[in-house]
Order: C-alpha cells, then structure tokens, then sequence
C-alpha cells in the first residue's frame, strides 16, 4: 500500500510560474535574479498558507540554480536543483524559530552563517515563523542580519509582522502576501481535482474556497477530506453537508419572503436553520452577506464582486430584479444593526427575530409610500367657460371673412379665469383655507376656484399640553408590553418654546427612540398645531447606585440614603443577592 501524500505537500509549487495568486511578488522576485540585484535579507509576510515557505525555497532553489532558463526559472536538471529536490542540498538551512527561538539557537546559526556554500554561490537560511523570536534573540541576529558574509542570504517568513522590532524590519526587503482570491483557488482545486481523477462541482469549490479565507494550504486540506466523504464525485450537497455551511436556497427563500411580507415563513426558516445546529450570529452574518451579493448584482459594474458559480450568480441576478435598491439598503442596515447588538443581547434568539420581522415589514411600507404617492398626484387642470364665450368662439371659427381691424376687449364675451389646484395630500403642521366654487356670469371678469394654501403654524403650547399629547402618542404605537411601558415612564420636558428634550436610560432606549423620531415630531407638530417643534435626547448620567459594582456596595449607598432599609433588612432577616 503506497504511502498517502496530502494534496497540500503533493502539488506544491515548484517554480515561479506555478505559485498561486501571487504574480507581482514572483515577478519582482525573477526580475532581481535576473538583473542580479539581490538583496541579502528579505521579510515575506502574510496570511496563512499563502505560499511564503514555498516562495522562499523556489527563491533558494533559483539563485544556486547553475542553468537557469530565460524565463528566470530554475532548469531542475543542474546539481544543485536535483539535491535540493531530494532535499539533501547543504546550500539551504531552515529554521523553524518557534521552537528554536533563544539566544543560543540564534548564535549556532551566527556561527553557521561563516561556512561558504559546497556547491553553488550562495547560502540560503529560510527562518520561518520569526516574530516567535525572544528580544534577546532579535538583538543577538542584529548584527549578522545587517552584515552577513557575501554568500550568505537570509529570507525570514512571518503571520505577524506587527510583532517583529522595528530595527529588524529596517534591514529586509518587505514583501507583503495577498490572501489567494475566491477564482484562483478554484481554478488551482479543478486543476488538482482534475489530476487525481475527481469529478468537482464549480458550485462546492466556490464554497471550499470561501471557507478557506484566502489560504490554499486549507484549501486543498478541504478538498482532500471531501474526497475521502464523497470519493472521486465532489457535489454541492456534499460539501455543505461535509462542512456544516448554511444553504443558499435558506437565504433565497427569506428574502422571497421578505419581499411578501410574510413574517411565518420567515420565522419557520430561521427555527429550521436553528434545528440544524447553526448559530444565530453566524445566520444574521450570512444573511448580511447575501443581501450584499444581491445589491451588487443589480448592477452590471459591480457584478464582478460577485465571488460565487455561475448557477447561483444567476439566481443573485434573478432575485435582484425583484428587490429595489431602497429594500436593499434597509435591510442590510436591519441585518448589520443586529449583528452588533448580537453579543449584548441576552434573548438572541428573539433579537433575530425581530431582526426578520422588521425586513417583513419593509415590503407593507413600500405599499404605503407607492399608496401616498398615488394619492398625491397632480390633478388634471381644466378650464370652464361660459356659455355665451363658447357660442362666441363658434361664431368666429364659422365665419368666411377675417377682420383686418383689431377687436376691442369689450367687444369679447369673458372667459373663465382658472387657478390651478394643489394636490389634496396635507403635510402635517399645515392647514388648508377653502373657498366654494362659483361659476361667473357672463359680465363676470373672473371665476373663484378651490385653493388650498399652507400655511406654517406656531402655535403656542403649554407643559400640560404637552403631556397630554405626549401621553396620546404613547397610546398610538403598535408596539405593545415593554415597549408602551418605557414610552409612557418617559416624560418630556421643555428646554425652549418649540422643542423639547427626552431622557433615557441606556443606548438602546436612545436607538428605539430615534427610530420613533420622525412619527413622534410629525405627531406633535400635528396636535399641538405648531410646526416649529424639535425633539431632542439625552442619555442620563449614572448615579452612585448604578456606578456601584457589587450589589452589597448598592445596598449600603441606599442605606445611607435611606436607613429605613435596614430595619426592614434586619426585621425579615434578608440576605443581600
């Protein structure tokens, strides 16, 4: 039974042209060997299973190369390639420096570094994993690092270059890694996929390469175990059985019904997803990035961002016919307000799904606004005339002969004079003044026509008054319970004679009434008939009470604030809790 190699280790690149997703670093990189302009330290940062290791080997590798191609690349063919292919080349160290990362283990390789190559012109030494190094270390290689012997080349590899020190970062060129986008690493699994003889569905290997973040090393470490649970035929229900990922049909389907306004289904769809074991932040979080793929497939610019296969980037383009920009917008403020009350929230099933209820909703308001829109539409403007005008105009259009005299302005019958009307719809604060409609006689000059006038109101309005009105709001929201209960303890207060000031507890109490905001002043202006009146909010500072950590220092301040507490305290023989 031959011996199994991971896909990772198997298909490593081995030259230049092979490495993935890094085209600019490898180019700089055969442009410096070919102009022989090498440095003799340089620091490859970035993600995880990038290919940093690798670009420093196929670096190694090339510079001791003795035939090297015009393309810059290593011939394979020379002494040194083929003992450094069966890895027994003297010419390159590495040095794993998180589990060598003291002094002693730096000064070896110091005292190593003054042995010149066997064969070849120059010494590589790969450490990887540098930032691992202690600070004692970091000063010992200081100086070795800023002068090393002239065969002598050091290529340091890090995850976190923010944790190597700044002296050590001035001596290297600096190559910075790119996480591999979601279309090279597709294109490298059906080209691996293809070599081992399995069948892959484009599907599954868009969501093995957005599960992979951008490293390929996880990459193909996923495509290796689908293998060994589908076998050689890799299908999209395979994988996102395999790796526990949320369907695109349950996002699909929540925002058909979103659209619909149907909250039970909506509902249904979440306690399903629930069921099968998916947490509810990692649901809104996915949500949040669907309804941003269906934005950006609206339209044809920014279709390109769309990281997915070409079925399901059919499907975003179907369903971003049916949802307009300002649905879109909404709901990914709805779903991005949840996920970051999501780990305060200590009922987050129910924060949810209210979350998915309020989306529901957007589509009734979208009815409402196209309703007000109809109602308010221009009326058609029409002209009356009298009688006498009208069999005036058909006498003229009937007769042979014109008039090369001007006519007077007596000798013509009047005609009715027409104001156009505005549309019915009132703004609140406004008021309409209205005349009847008369139709003049035939010496009449002019003729009367409705008119509807706003005016701006500023109404004074008294403390009680405000209270009352203010009460008749609270009794007017929809939403009932807690919500009722915390409108109505909030009480207004008057800070100038149109605007008044409403204090809050906590940064949610502020959101909810934010929210309310634009129906509460449109409510206020409308009864208290002043269109002038502001609201404004205030969070209120903390008091020694709450400030207190412990609920033994809460007791004892309203202890002192009130010695009745402890009577009562020491009569029921009560325990602080």
């Amino acid at each position: 039974m031959d011996n199994f190699i991971v896909s990772a280790r198997k298909y490593r690149p081995s030259t230049f042209n092979s490495v993935v997703g890094q085209s600019a670093l490898t180019t700089t990189l055969k442009n410096a060997i070919k102009s022989n302009h090498l440095a003799h330290a340089y620091l490859f940062c970035g993600p995880r299973g990038v290919g940093k290791t690798t670009c420093a080997r196929i670096f190694a590798k090339t510079i001791n190369c003795q035939n090297l191609t015009a393309e810059a690349e290593a011939c394979n063919e020379c002494e040194s390639c083929v003992s450094f292919n069966e890895q027994r080349s003297y010419n390159i160290h590495e040095l794993d420096a998180a589990s060598n990362n003291g002094v002693d283990d730096i000064r070896s390789l110091t005292d190593q570094v003054r042995i010149p190559p066997q064969i070849g012109k120059y010494s590589v030494y790969i450490i990887d994993e540098v930032h691992m190094l202690s600070q004692g270390a970091f000063n010992a290689f200081l100086k070795t690092l800023e002068e090393p012997p002239a065969h002598a080349i050091f290529i340091l590899a890090t995850t976190e270059k923010h944790k190597i020190i700044p002296t050590i970062l001035s001596r290297c060129q600096i190559y910075d890694f790119n996480r591999i986008t979601v279309a090279d690493t597709v294109k490298h699994l059906q080209y691996v996929a293809e070599q081992e003889g399995v069948t892959a569905d484009i599907n599954g290997l868009n969501i093995v390469a957005q599960k992979s973040d951008g490293g390929m090393r996880d990459a193909l470490s996923i495509f290796d175990q689908l293998v060994s649970f589908c076998g050689n035929n890799i299908t999209y229900q395979g994988v996102i059985d395999n790796l526990n990922v949320l369907d695109y049909e349950y996002y699909f389907r929540l925002v058909n019904g979103f659209l619909k306004g149907d909250v039970s289904q909506s509902l249904l769809i979440f306690n399903e997803i629930l069921n099968h074991g998916f947490d509810g932040h990692h649901f809104i979080t996915g949500l949040s990035s669907h309804l941003r793929d269906v934005l950006v497939s609206k339209d044809p610019q920014t279709i390109s961002l769309l990281e997915v296969g070409a079925d399901i980037g059919e499907r975003y383009k179907q369903q971003a016919q049916l949802c307009s920009p300002e649905f879109l917008f909404q709901a990914l403020k709805i779903s991005n307000g949840c996920d970051i009350d999501y780990r305060q929230s200590k009922n987050k099933r129910l924060l949810v799904e209210l979350a998915l209820i309020r989306m529901c909703q957007l589509a009734d308001e979208k009815k409402k606004s196209l309703l007000i829109e109809e109602q308010s539409a221009p009326i058609q403007k029409v002209s009356v005339e009298s009688p006498a005008s009208i069999e005036n105009k058909t006498s003229v259009s009937k007769s042979p002969t014109v008039h090369s005299t001007p006519i007077s302005q007596s000798q013509l019958k009047p005609k009715e004079n027409v104001v156009d009307s505005k549309p019915a719809f009132k703004r609140p604060g406004s008021i309409s003044i209205s005349a009847t409609n008369t139709v003049a006689s035939p010496q009449a000059t002019y003729s009367e026509k409705k008119i509807e006038v706003k005016v701006s109101q500023n109404r004074s309005f008294t403390l009680e008054e405000l209270e009352r009105v203010w009460q008749q709001f609270a009794e007017t929201i929809p939403e009932q319970g807690r919500m009722t209960s915390f409108i109505l303890s909030t009480r207004p207060e008057l800070t100038s004679a149109n605007t008044f000031e409403l204090t809050v507890s906590n940064i949610l109490q502020e959101k909810e009434l934010i929210r309310l905001q634009p129906d509460i002043t449109e409510f206020m202006q409308q009864r208290l008939q002043n269109s002038k009146i502001r609201m404004t909010i205030k969070i209120a500072e903390e008091t020694e009470v709450q400030r207190a950590n412990s609920p033994e220092d809460r007791y004892k301040i309203m202890a002192e604030q009130n010695p009745a507490l402890d009577i009562l305290k020491n009569g029921l023989q009560l325990e602080i809790d």
